[in-house]
C-alpha cells in the first residue's frame, strides 16, 4: 500500500511538472493556451504592436520626407521665374516647356524654325530672329537656344534650362 502511495505521488509530481512546463512555454493566445486576457493585451501586446509600427514609420520617414522635399523643390522651380543674366555670346538652352522673357538687352533665338513660340502675340520666332523686350517665349522643340547679343542681357526664365 505504501508503494502505491509513492508511485501515485511520483506520477502526480511528474504530471504537475509537465503541466507547469507546458504552461510556461505556451504562448498566450496559441492553440495550447487559447485564453487571452485584457491585461495581457493592454500591458504586453499593445506596446509591442505600437513599437513595431513606430519602427516601421521611422524607417520610411526620411525616405518619404526626401521624396516630398524633391517634389516641392521641383514644383517651386517650375512655377516661379528666375532672373538670368548673360554676357555677350552666352547662350541659354531651354527644354520643352521652358519660358523666356527678355527684360534688358538684346538676344536672338536659334536651333531651327520655329525657334520659339511668342506667347504674347501668338506668333513664331524663327532661328536668327531677335527677341522682343517683354514678350514671353516658350520652347516647344528641343534644342532651342537664346544667345545674348548685347553686353548684358537679363532674362526671366521659368522651367528647365542650362546656361553656357
Amino acid at each position: 500500500m505504501k508503494k502505491w502511495k509513492i508511485v501515485c505521488a511520483v506520477l502526480a509530481a511528474l504530471l504537475l511538472g509537465a503541466t507547469a512546463a507546458y504552461a510556461a512555454t505556451a504562448a498566450a493566445g496559441s492553440q495550447g493556451d487559447p485564453l487571452v486576457t485584457l491585461s495581457y493585451l493592454e500591458s504586453i501586446f499593445k506596446p509591442q504592436v505600437e513599437k513595431m509600427a513606430e519602427d516601421a514609420v521611422s524607417a520610411h520617414k526620411d525616405e518619404l520626407q526626401g521624396a516630398l522635399n524633391d517634389a516641392v523643390d521641383e514644383r517651386a522651380g517650375t512655377s516661379t521665374f528666375a532672373v538670368v543674366t548673360l554676357s555677350r555670346g552666352q547662350t541659354i538652352t531651354g527644354k520643352v516647356g521652358c519660358e523666356v522673357m527678355l527684360r534688358i538687352g538684346t538676344a536672338t533665338a536659334s536651333g531651327g524654325s520655329p525657334a520659339l513660340i511668342d506667347t504674347t502675340d501668338g506668333s513664331t520666332l524663327n532661328s536668327g530672329g531677335e527677341l522682343v523686350t517683354n514678350h514671353l517665349y516658350m520652347v516647344t522643340i528641343e534644342p532651342r537656344t537664346v544667345t545674348a547679343t548685347a553686353g548684358t542681357v537679363k532674362l526671366l526664365v521659368r522651367g528647365p534650362y542650362t546656361v553656357k
